[in-house]
């Protein structure tokens, strides 16, 4: 099992930055593509973005590229998501996922569907206040 825990959430104002961590435990995250999703209050969880499990491979949703960023750390075991230019849109719980990549080394697979996610962390919330 793989163990995810998000940290970093909080209150800020339109237009900060803010810094969300994943740190996983019980396995490496080497083998698993990792993304981002949120929620907002009364609607669907959303795809943020996701990496590929060497950092070759990025994709983003529409809302947040430019502003979000997405990297990790396999020898640390993390995943980061620095958020630029908040605006209140952004107000959700940040999920951390995982996605094994069953491709060959050379693999840069990604996921965007929840469907493809094995593991979920608890979330973390952001709220941005206008």
């Amino acid at each position: 099992q793989l163990q995810l825990v998000e940290s970093g959430g909080g209150l800020v104002q339109a237009g900060d930055s803010l810094r969300l961590s994943c740190a996983a435990s019980g396995r490496t995250i080497s083998r698993y593509a990792m993304g981002w999703f949120r929620q907002a209050p009364g609607k669907d969880r959303e795809f943020v973005g996701s990496i590929s499990r060497r950092s070759d491979n990025t994709h983003y949703a529409d809302s947040v590229k430019g502003r979000f960023t997405i990297s990790r750390d396999n020898a640390e075991n993390t995943v980061s998501l620095q958020l630029k230019s908040l605006n209140p849109e952004d107000t959700a719980v940040y999920y951390c996922a995982a996605s094994l990549d069953r491709g060959d080394d050379a693999s840069d697979y990604v996921f965007l569907s929840p469907r493809l996610v094995d593991y979920w962390g608890k979330g973390t919330l952001v709220t941005v206040s206008s």
